[in-house]
């Protein structure tokens, strides 16, 4: 297996198998075939691999009766379960699969409860799944994932000269935004502030979502201010909440003049070995107000969050459409506008950007095998068609907005189920989770390391019985 780059040349990276599918499988989940692309993508067997099945473990369940708990009154939710002749039941009763919320996740897997699974038992968290969906985690997760990959000298942690900050940037990892944490990264802010003091910076409490909280600065000064007001001075032991402060993307890709990021779905079946797949109908989220980077419009929510939490009480939200667009649409318009290449070259640097982020949180989650989890990935593009990762979400809403959005989170819980259960239908954590490719749904494998590193010990097998041969056949 080797990592194709910019330039063709080959490399070897045995300490990252495998990593990416080809880049023509990963625009694919667009509905596109592709072109070039950026990042080094490595092949693998991710593709058509889910075909090859395996032992579901769940034979002998007919008569199983499945009782099924939710925390969400959910229709989307229910209406899945239920279709499937399941039967709802409460937590304290003998339940096989749980869709629960993040508190009833930690509640079920701490030491106190003393609650211990059995094999027909499903839940959608994994235990620790705050590594990746709190902010300041996530960066963190993030910044060890580089640096390890670094001392170890592997050349995907290759750096370059950096455009906008001080000295230089990952040149494959570079897809998180500048971000500190403060209170604890006050001092190497302000140093980083101080060279660029004219940039703009976004402040998010690390705890919460749905846009409570966030603000954006562009002077030292309002930072104190909001220190003073806030009564938490910036000291580890006395300050009560987390924040994390990003450079702004002050160049987002607008269409129509407003800005927009992306919604995308991501389910990952296992960590350890990563297995995760991408939902193909993600879309964009508008702002409600055209993008304007004047002072007088830098509180104006309006114009720089996109989460419809927000843009819903403005008063230009468009309840019809929600404001939403879907990505096969942006894929179009972008091609029309920009070209195909480069359209393709983005979409590949999603992917990346997606497998890589869970890498780099790989180590740490807690991958018990009763657990996946649907994560919510928001992505901002740059005007530059560089893909940003600006947080992930561990409970994304599945509150309907519009009658497509409805259909769409349907489908979604529907698909969901189709990939995490045996073939079928009962939980059972001694499947080996390989889903059939018809169980895919509207999923595509992003990576799986079981299967890849199958199919490389099979080409590693190939290659010496071939060496063999060739030597044996000098005596004949």
């Amino acid at each position: 297996m080797s990592v194709v780059w910019a330039d063709g040349g080959p490399w070897r990276l045995d300490s990252l198998q495998p990593t990416l599918r080809p880049i023509s499988s990963v625009c694919r989940m667009f509905g596109r075939q592709a072109g070039g692309a950026n990042p080094p993508t490595v092949s693998s067997t991710a593709t058509g691999a889910a075909n090859s099945g395996g032992a579901s473990g769940g034979q002998g369940h007919d008569k199983l009766k499945i009782g099924f708990c939710t925390d969400l009154d959910k229709s989307v939710l229910v209406n899945n379960f239920e279709k499937r002749g399941w039967h709802q039941v409460n937590g304290d009763d003998d339940w096989h699969f749980y869709w629960a919320g993040v508190q009833t996740c930690r509640n079920i897997f701490s030491v106190d409860s003393g609650y211990r699974m059995h094999d027909n038992q499903m839940i959608n968290h994994f235990p620790n799944h705050y590594e990746l969906s709190r902010k300041d985690l996530l960066v963190k997760n993030i910044k060890r994932y580089r640096k390890d990959l670094e001392r170890d000298g592997n050349p995907l942690a290759e750096k370059t000269e950096s455009n906008n900050s001080s000295g230089t940037r990952y040149l494959y990892l570079d897809f998180v935004p500048t971000t500190f944490v403060l209170p604890a990264d006050y001092n190497m802010f302000v140093e980083e502030y101080r060279k660029f003091p004219l940039s703009t910076w976004i402040m998010k409490p690390c705890g919460k979502s749905q846009g409570a909280g966030i603000f954006l600065i562009n002077k030292l000064s309002k930072l104190k201010k909001w220190s003073r007001e806030a009564k938490g001075p910036f000291h580890p032991q006395i300050a009560k909440e987390s924040y994390v402060i990003s450079r702004y993307i002050d160049n987002p890709l607008l269409i129509g003049g407003k800005k927009f990021d992306l919604r995308l779905y991501v389910l990952v079946a296992s960590f350890r070995p990563l297995k995760a797949y991408l939902f193909k109908q993600g879309f964009c989220r508008f702002c409600t107000v055209k993008y304007d980077t004047s002072v007088t419009e830098l509180d104006n929510m309006y114009v720089h969050l996109t989460n419809v939490s927000v843009q819903k009480h403005g008063g230009e939200y468009n309840t019809l459409h929600g404001g939403k667009w879907s990505v096969q649409n942006l894929a179009l318009y972008l091609e029309g506008t920009r070209g195909k290449e480069v359209t393709d070259r983005l979409f590949g640097a999603i992917s990346w950007l997606i497998v890589h982020s869970l890498r780099a949180v790989a180590p740490v989650m807690a991958s018990d095998r009763h657990c996946f989890e649907c994560y919510g990935y928001d992505i901002i593009i740059d005007n530059a068609l560089k893909p940003w990762l600006v947080e992930v979400n561990a409970s994304p809403s599945l509150t309907s907005t519009t009658v497509n959005d409805r259909i769409l989170k349907y489908k979604l819980i529907d698909n969901i189920l189709s990939v995490v259960l045996p073939p079928d239908g009962v939980p059972d954590v001694r499947w080996n989770k390989v889903p059939s490719a018809d169980a895919l749904g509207n999923f595509e494998l992003l990576i799986d390391e079981e299967l890849a590193a199958q199919e490389e010990q099979h080409q590693n097998s190939t290659n010496a019985h071939n060496k063999a041969s060739k030597m044996g056949s000098r005596w004949k």
